[in-house]
């Protein structure tokens, strides 16, 4: 909370509650109430406004709010200002640091909620070293030169006393800092943000050690008590109030909502950790702030915690804090002596955080780039940062003026740090880069093909098994599929990826993930040699989801991924409406993915009970037209043609008026690749079993969706690809009516609302390379050549098992 001047003079005022209003001769702003919503309103409003603004340019949240603060305080309007006196009257601090005081307690709970205090034990030897010396390095270089000013340079007195205080306060860092600002940036669920997590979890905890013995100390009366008091306030909350909610949780069905008695029953225990710490003369945040760490993560208690609590708090009542906050920072009283030496241990502190994080990172072999934009991050400071200065000023460690200077000296370098970071460091980067192909097309037939999977919700779990098995497994081509369960972070601050593995037992819940573990299980000791399966459960934000998977598939070398449409439906065509968030989760996936994408238009006829095995014939048609996509789908269909129980036709669209075309180079290279693959599906399957080809000759879009609608009901599955030529006579005008773009023209016109179409749709996209050249076109046409199979004694050719990564 705000500080106020020792000087200041206080008056005794009669103060209403609340207005009769205007018609009566009241003045809303003179009564409490009116007055404190105004407040909150002006405060929120001012945030948003700068949140929306600055956001795009990669600022943080606490940036902005800072600037609200800084803008509404004596720094732009000076200490007399009518309007400011008007909305922000002395007589109203002790109401507005009542709220202001009540936010910030509730929000560093909830960061103590999400916080995942277990994940020391699990980080590994990069990151101590990096967290170790991100605390000792700065808190030594930033003392030493404190020092060598004090000795050779005259100051302030209040300076004087206090430079050695300013130089450790400067130097601590904050696990919550540095969570909230990977959020912000999206990049909790990158190699790098975990990374950056793990680090500032370990100095974060060194620095509150720290900081919590030194201003103990410094209260210099019954030190002894105090700390004997403090730890039997944590014995309280972790033997006493952890078990009471771990009761809770083991009260609370899965997947049903937290009872809310419950909920009371853990505001009670935040207000009385609150109380306690005030008694044993800590500030009162510590004890909600330990609370919220010893407070199970994640569902059903902390997920239901932040999902009542987060908006509330970080909208309405957090700004409020900013506002008071900054009301104590005034750069106009500032002297340019304290100014300079301030700044210059800053900027020591800066140099030493930004060397202890990139120069063991470059020693364990990180690329420097990575390296700096790491330093970046674990150099940024936030609101606990501030929070620590205004306990410095309560206890007259450290006076007004500098922690004036310390506040402006954190907002303009977390204003720097961030966009910098947001531009340096990019998560696709690593496997963007990448020119491997990855596809189906250009995998060998006879080795293992690897797959992955990501489902929404355990109720796609037959439809994928399904799809799995019309992939078509056997032990001279097996399968290795990874199968992810994606769900979204709550009640948690960083990520989660859990292995489940068989005989093992996971510390975490299986979080709704148990029923598809269990099914998937069962297919594979039903296909033992022929398929291998390893399961996740991904818990991630919706913005970030697609990194998740884009690592696994570039990690696992993954050949294709196979994600769920947005929407569901059922064999009655009763459709399911996914949260919408997972329409951005599969467009991000097509775009960054490092290899060929499919996405499964499930209405019902791959999700049925019965199994493939148990049906007398599958019907696929494929659409093939041109281009890299459809060679691909067509590569994975002949690879599901011979599968015993499946039937396939292959219906091309041949445009008519394509004869000119052929003159350019690079388009009959293209249709050279279209005829070949077309040529090896007639040799492989005309002729055998239930196979089919067939040619349409269109001229424009109307036939082209005529041959579409003709199909859309004679097959169990269609398969198509999704990117074709914008300028194709056979595609002109579809591009304004298209629903669904990340389906492609014809995949659109299956899967619109206005469609007929009552069987399940795939939908194939090709790897992208992101760098390939003019002449790739060429390289791929020479890698496309004819394989020859050879007989070879399967005693020295092992194909199955195959090693995993």
């Amino acid at each position: 909370m705000s500080q106020k001047p020792l000087n200041e003079s206080w008056v005794c005022q009669r103060n209403g509650e609340i207005s009769r209003g205007v018609f009566l001769g009241d003045d809303p702003l003179k009564f409490s109430t009116p007055l404190l919503f105004v407040q909150l309103s002006t405060a929120s409003l001012t945030t948003a406004i700068f949140q929306l603004f600055l956001t795009p340019f990669g600022e943080s949240a606490f940036f902005s709010q800072m600037l609200a603060g800084i803008l509404l305080g004596p720094t732009f309007w000076g200490t007399r200002n009518p309007i400011i006196m008007t909305i922000f009257p002395r007589k109203s601090h002790y109401v507005s640091q009542t709220y202001a005081g009540f936010g910030v307690m509730l929000f560093l709970y909830l960061v103590g909620v999400k916080t995942d205090i277990s994940m020391i034990k699990r980080t590994g030897r990069k990151a101590v070293i990096i967290g170790i010396l991100s605390f000792f390095l700065p808190i030594a270089l930033n003392t030493t030169v404190a020092g060598v000013i004090a000795s050779r340079h005259k100051m302030q007195p209040n300076l004087q006393k206090s430079i050695y205080f300013i130089a450790a306060f400067l130097s601590l860092n904050s696990f919550h800092v540095v969570v909230c600002l990977l959020a912000d940036l999206k990049l909790l669920n990158s190699e790098l943000g975990r990374l950056a997590t793990s680090s500032s979890l370990i100095s974060g905890v060194l620095s509150w050690t720290w900081a919590i013995i030194t201003t103990t100390i410094m209260q210099r009366k019954d030190i002894l008590w105090k700390f004997i008091s403090l730890a039997l306030l944590i014995f309280i909350i972790v033997y006493i109030f952890r078990p009471v909610m771990l009761w809770m949780v083991r009260q609370t069905t899965e997947g049903r909502p937290l009872k809310e008695g419950h909920v009371w029953g853990v505001f009670i225990m935040i207000l009385s950790s609150a109380f306690c710490s005030e008694i044993v003369g800590q500030h009162m945040l510590f004890g909600p702030m330990v609370l919220g760490m010893a407070t199970p993560e994640g569902p059903p208690l902390g997920s239901a915690l932040v999902s009542k609590l987060d908006s509330y708090v970080s909208y309405i009542l957090l700004p409020s804090y900013f506002l008071l906050a900054c009301s104590g920072i005034n750069i106009r009283t500032a002297e340019s002596d304290t100014v300079s030496v301030i700044l210059t241990l800053c900027f020591f502190n800066f140099l030493a955080k930004l060397s202890a994080t990139v120069l063991p990172s470059i020693y364990c072999q990180m690329p420097r780039l990575d390296a700096l934009t790491l330093g970046l991050i674990m150099s940024a400071q936030g609101i606990t940062d501030v929070l620590i200065l205004q306990q410095g000023v309560s206890l007259k460690l450290i006076d007004s003026e500098s922690f004036t200077i310390m506040a402006l000296a954190i907002v303009f370098l977390t204003g720097i740090i961030t966009p910098v970071a947001k531009f340096l460091y990019t998560p696709s980067r690593r496997f963007m880069m990448s020119n491997k192909r990855r596809t189906i097309q250009h995998s060998h037939p006879d080795t293992e093909l690897r797959m992955l999977s990501g489902i929404y919700s355990e109720y796609q779990t037959p439809s994928i098994i399904n799809l799995l098995e019309l992939s078509n497994p056997t032990p001279r081509s097996p399968i290795c599929f990874y199968v992810v369960h994606l769900q979204e972070l709550a009640g948690r601050s960083t990520p989660l990826l859990v292995a489940h593995r068989p005989g093992r037992t996971n510390t975490h819940r299986s979080h709704g993930s148990q029923h598809m573990i269990n099914a998937f299980r069962l297919y594979e000791e039903n296909n033992e040699g022929s398929v291998v399966i390893n399961m996740f459960t991904s818990i991630s934000p919706y913005a970030t989801m697609h990194e998740e998977v884009c690592n696994l598939a570039f990690d696992k070398r993954v050949s294709m991924v196979i994600v769920p449409f947005h929407k569901q439906w059922s064999e009655s065509t009763q459709m399911e409406e996914l949260p919408t968030s997972i329409r951005s989760v599969n467009q991000n996936i097509l775009r960054e993915i490092p290899c060929s994408v499919g996405i499964l238009v499930d209405r019902g006829t791959l999700s049925g009970t019965s199994s493939l095995s148990s049906k007398t014939l599958y019907n696929i048609g494929m659409i093939f037209v041109e281009g890299p996509d459809d060679r691909e789908a067509l590569s994975y269909v002949m690879r599901m043609g011979e599968h015993p129980n499946v039937s396939v036709t292959l219906i091309r669209l041949v445009d008519s008026n394509n004869k000119s075309k052929k003159e350019n180079s690079s388009v009959s290279i293209f249709l050279d690749e279209d005829d070949r693959i077309v040529n090896d599906f007639k040799i492989a399957h005309i002729g055998k079993k239930y196979h089919t080809y067939k040619e349409e000759l269109v001229s424009d879009s109307v036939e082209t969706v005529g041959v579409i609608r003709s199909m859309e009901n004679t097959y169990d599955l269609i398969v198509v690809g999704r990117r074709h030529d914008n300028d194709s006579p056979l595609f002109m005008g579809l591009t304004e009516w298209n629903e669904f773009p990340e389906l492609g023209f014809v995949g659109d016109m299956l899967a619109s609302s206005d469609s007929r179409c009552q069987v399940s749709v795939l939908v194939i996209q090709q790897q992208t390379l992101s760098n390939a050249k003019k002449d790739e076109k060429l390289k791929e046409f020479e890698e496309s050549s004819v394989f020859v199979d050879i007989p070879v004694p399967r005693k020295s050719n092992k194909i199955w098992p195959a090693e995993f990564n």
